[in-house]
């Protein structure tokens, strides 16, 4: 995991390359990725849950 310094020097990269306009546009799409992601995988282990406890229903 990289320590302060390196997301110091990450972030200042990110400045220097898309500007200071576009950084929040890529931080929002960022995290509406992130959340879709999340919501995607909960609703797998929420449907794997609902199968097994079917399973143990019908053994």
């Amino acid at each position: 995991m990289p320590g302060p310094g390196s997301w110091i020097l990450i972030a200042l990269v990110a400045l220097l390359i898309f500007g200071p306009k576009k950084l929040p546009e890529l931080g929002k799409a960022a995290g509406n990725t992130l959340r879709e992601f999340k919501n995607a995988t909960k609703g797998l282990a929420d449907e794997e849950e609902k199968d097994n406890k079917k399973q143990d229903a019908d053994q």
